[in-house]
């Protein structure tokens, strides 16, 4: 422990390491017999501060290098997307199918409009005035909640996961119930650009976020219910390890989606310069999730 402490890991040999861990095993059990006797307690302190040195140690694992976060981001996660894109082109499909039904039912029957949204929306709407105009006053504010909401929708429609894929389609059908009413009640009352207008610039990111969470969350569902020739464990322990890393890269999207969202997308802009905004951050996206890395993780089997 000493050699390692001054120099490192590196200086112990291959079999100096495998008697580390022997001896780490050893010495965990003679202060477990250690801790019995009363009148070894100076023994058992200097044992309890030997194991935890050698904890340190153990189980420290290699530094991690800003390079290994760029290879990361630059080439493995674009991997892990194409990887389970199935599972996230369905995550888009529930929520885009769940808006156009509940775009369809707004139009027919406005009354929906007015039981889901509750009355003082709807009273903002009828007056033709957005309801975001108080994010203005408060950028920096709002933009951290904005940050903190979106990547709460993210981790929660992921881990719902859990629940055999039924939690992430509810969170999706939510949203997607949310945005159709929503858009129908802005449409009827001729506000449709001003709605699309505020959320085009952030939403070419939010949304393919959340599309990419969900389909983490099925990804994790996948290796639940459709383990194929692997143990059960096994096949949702190797999903669920796709899946957290394909949460991750959502994390960059929604921060600068809630950067956007405070202070461009409330703003005085034009609106053809936030579509024009919008336009190039999702081809940037369609362009960063396209790149061909130097290795292609292992397609998940059916």
């Amino acid at each position: 422990m000493d050699r390692a402490g001054r120099r490192g890991v590196r200086t112990l040999s291959h079999p100096e390491l495998q008697e580390l861990g022997l001896l780490y095993r050893q010495t965990a059990s003679d202060l477990a017999t250690v801790r019995e006797d009363a009148t070894s307690k100076q023994l058992a302190a200097y044992l309890n501060q030997l194991l935890g040195r050698a904890h340190n140690l153990v189980y420290m694992g290699g530094k991690p290098k800003v390079s290994g976060l760029i290879g990361f981001y630059r080439d493995t996660y674009p991997a892990i997307f194409r990887s389970v894109w199935r599972q996230t082109a369905l995550a888009t499909i529930i929520f885009f199918v769940t808006g156009i039904a509940a775009w369809l039912v707004t139009i027919h029957d406005p009354a929906f409009a007015s039981r889901l949204l509750g009355p003082e929306m709807m009273q903002t709407i009828e007056r033709r005035e957005m309801w975001t105009h108080s994010v203005v006053t408060i950028k920096p504010l709002a933009s951290s909640e904005i940050m903190t909401n979106n990547l709460t929708v993210a981790f929660t429609t992921f881990a719902l996961g859990i629940t055999a894929g039924i939690g992430t389609i509810l969170e999706l059908v939510l949203n997607g119930l949310m945005i159709g009413v929503v858009g129908a009640a802005t449409w009827r009352a001729g506000m449709a650009l001003q709605l699309w207008s505020f959320v085009a610039a952030h939403g070419v990111l939010e949304l393919p976020a959340i599309f990419i969470s969900g389909g983490a969350g099925l990804e994790i569902a996948r290796g639940m219910l459709f383990p194929g020739l692997l143990p059960r464990r096994d096949s949702l322990a190797q999903a669920g390890g796709r899946a957290s890393r394909l949460l991750l890269g959502t994390v960059p999207m929604l921060i600068v989606a809630g950067v956007i969202e405070g202070f461009v997308s409330p703003s005085d802009l034009p609106d053809w310069m936030k579509f024009a905004l919008a336009a190039v951050l999702f081809a940037l996206l369609i362009t960063y999730l396209s790149w061909s890395p130097k290795t292609e993780p292992q397609k998940p089997q059916f």
